[in-house]
């Protein structure tokens, strides 16, 4: 079948290699590269006939993956930690690039292979730590924003090495080769911004209006590669014209849909560039440099992670922060694999050097996991043996703070909770990890702590052994569930009321020992569907009676999770047995010109009348001589057979 047994081939043994990598907790990624390896001519004597046809097909892999992530880049996900992303990332690619010359020249390289090295040792892997965040519950955080900020800052510095380490060879006569493709790189971003911004996101326009997904995804993937390989042919890397087109259509009102029509064909693509990288690597090349191996794994993940770790630290970023950054960002990572296949195809790395780089990749990349683990016991050693730093506070009192309450997350929500308390003057502290939501806060002279509220010591900082109250406002289910564990270790006696995105969400804080949890989006349901109804001509007695019946039906029940569970279960059976109802005196009601004491209300029905509306005024707990009349609405308290025996009165025609 040629080509197409071998696509078939490859995606299979992907599959499998997937499959095995999914069940080990290992990146999908390193399942792909195994699959290459044992398809390539150094293991099973290349069952794959046309190797050079699968590197071409690997290279759109190549130029749909910078496709993508010029797609998905935004600078509005680096403005909370824009200093370490923009200023510290560039320095630590700097540092890196030395530090790997370094290991090269001591390893006996040439300066080019030294300069590669560097460079390539330089890249993290986005996809191995995302999905390490993930598993821990980590995402959400303030050291996984600062490492995801880094990530996106170190995934765009790919594209200007693929444009200058082509051209590091021209260094040996003169640096005209480089400049001019410093040259042709300015003139093409300067035409796709003028252009570009311009033209394509009035094609695209065109075709959606069609109402073709079809043509829609035809004209996409057009454009990402038809860019790129005009940028081939001007001599430029054809990824970096890919990339520059998919930033291009992310400022436009379809990048959201362009990428999520485009990833399918970027993972299947992406799928064959894995296996390709995989098919070079001979393992007989690593049973023979084993020791070298392991001593450049060691040196790259030592000297690395300490280049993170200190850079972040010299950022502003104290606590458990550096420690994360240095431990979750030592490997080398997938975009390296796209550099050293450029440096190999154009002859400016060797096989060996090749090798040495996708094999260090391989090894940290599985390593990233059990290392990431380590930083929570790590912390916890060092603070025992050091002072904790203290954090940035604003507003807060002198004197500190005793009863209050902790509102985890300074959003819109957290900020208006917040101003309300301080109006009734009950005292409150936000906890807030966004400079931006920082500095809105400063401004409406709110209390508030900057640091991450599912860190032990934030949440001393925030004193919540002495707190009445928490309050969780953050939506993220896995920072949420941390906020509340920590916190309950601290003061187990402390309730807590936080936000949820779902059923199985309010099921999962309630384990955790919530005391109450509101969901938004339910809350948002009913109130529109209170409206609707009222639009509708429906009786707002009715409404009213849905809206609480709605509550205990789609509001799931606390977890016996905590000491006091039991009580609050039976305290919520009796609120639940105790009905308020609201119901209208018509005209014609028998208890219209009426008392309460003559018409024997409690005896009569067993409910009790606790207030009535009359017009715009609201008498609450009207004496036994209150004296109905019509288009009172009233409200009545009681168990439901007891408010429905009191409605029956009320509507019941005049004697």
């Amino acid at each position: 079948m040629g080509i197409a047994g071998d696509i078939i081939m490859i995606v299979v043994a992907a599959l499998v290699g997937g499959v095995v990598a999914h069940r080990l907790r290992l990146p999908l990624v390193l399942g792909y590269i195994v699959a290459g390896v044992l398809l390539g001519p150094y293991t099973l004597g290349a069952p794959i006939s046309r190797t050079h046809d699968i590197e071409l097909l690997a290279e759109i892999g190549v130029a749909l993956l910078l496709f993508a992530l010029g797609l998905e880049f935004s600078l509005r996900s680096l403005r909370p930690v824009w200093r370490v992303a923009l200023i510290g990332t560039p320095l630590q690619i700097l540092l890196t690039v030395a530090y790997g010359f370094g290991i090269g020249h001591w390893l006996g390289w040439g300066w080019s292979s030294s300069l590669w090295f560097g460079c390539l040792i330089s890249l993290s892997s986005t996809m191995v730590i995302l999905k390490t965040l993930m598993s821990q519950g980590r995402i959400g955080t303030l050291s996984s924003r600062v490492m995801i900020a880094m990530l996106i800052v170190q995934d765009l510095a790919v594209v200007p090495m693929l444009v200058i380490l082509p051209k590091l060879g021209a260094l040996h006569g003169s640096v005209s080769a480089l400049g001019i493709a410093a040259l042709k790189a300015a003139v093409f971003l300067a035409l796709m911004i003028v252009v570009g911004t311009r033209l394509l996101p009035i094609v695209l326009a065109r075709i959606a209006a069609w109402g073709s997904r079809e043509m829609f995804l035809l004209a996409v993937t057009a454009i990402g590669l038809g860019i790129g390989y005009g940028t081939y042919l001007a001599g430029l890397s054809f990824a970096f014209g890919a990339f520059v087109a998919g930033m291009v259509l992310s400022e436009s009102d379809y990048g959201f849909q362009a990428l999520s029509d485009i990833v399918p064909l970027r993972d299947i693509f992406g799928l064959l560039f894995f296996v390709s990288v995989g098919m070079l690597l001979d393992p007989a090349f690593l049973a023979a440099h084993l020791e070298t191996l392991m001593l450049v794994v060691l040196l790259v993940a030592v000297g690395k992670g300490l280049i993170f770790a200190l850079l972040v630290r010299v950022f502003g970023y104290g606590n458990v922060v550096p420690l994360a950054a240095g431990l979750g960002l030592f490997q080398v990572g997938e975009f390296s694999f796209v550099v050293a296949r450029v440096g190999l195809q154009s002859g400016s790395i060797s096989e060996e050097l090749y090798g040495m780089v996708l094999s260090t990749a391989v090894v940290t990349m599985a390593l990233t996991p059990v290392v990431a683990r380590l930083t929570a016991p790590l912390y916890a050693l060092r603070r025992r043996w050091s002072r904790a730093e203290p954090l940035q506070t604003l507003n807060v009192p002198p004197e500190g703070l005793h009863g209050h309450v902790v509102i985890a997350g300074g959003g819109r929500v957290g900020q208006e909770v917040a101003r309300v308390l301080l109006e009734l003057e009950r005292p409150a502290v936000i906890v807030e990890l966004d400079h931006h939501r920082l500095e809105r806060a400063q401004m409406a002279s709110l209390p508030v702590i900057f640091g991450d509220a599912a860190q032990p010591v934030v949440l001393e900082a925030a004193g919540v052994a002495e707190a009445r109250l928490l309050l969780v406002t953050i939506p993220a289910i896995s920072v949420a569930r941390a906020v509340v564990t920590e916190a309950r270790r601290l003061n187990p006696d402390l309730s807590v009321v936080a936000r949820a995105e779902g059923v199985e969400q309010m099921r999962a804080l309630y384990d955790c020992g919530v005391y109450e949890v509101v969901q938004p989006e339910l809350e948002a349901s009913l109130e529109i569907t209170r409206q609707a109804l009222l639009h509708l001509g429906v009786p707002a007695t009715d409404i009213q009676r849905y809206a609480d019946a709605a509550h205990r039906e789609l509001y799931p029940q606390p977890a016996q999770a905590h000491p006091h569970a039991p009580l609050l279960a039976r305290l919520r059976s009796a609120a639940r047995s105790l009905e308020l109802t609201w119901l209208r005196a018509g005209p014609s009601s028998p208890i219209v010109g009426r008392t309460i004491r003559e018409l024997l209300l409690r005896s009569r029905t067993g409910a009790s009348v606790v207030g009535v509306i009359r017009g715009t005024e609201f008498l609450p707990n009207p004496d036994p001589d209150f004296r109905f009349e019509a288009d009172d609405v009233i409200a009545a308290l009681g168990e439901r057979h007891h408010t429905a025996a009191l409605e029956a009165l009320i509507e019941a025609d005049a004697p």
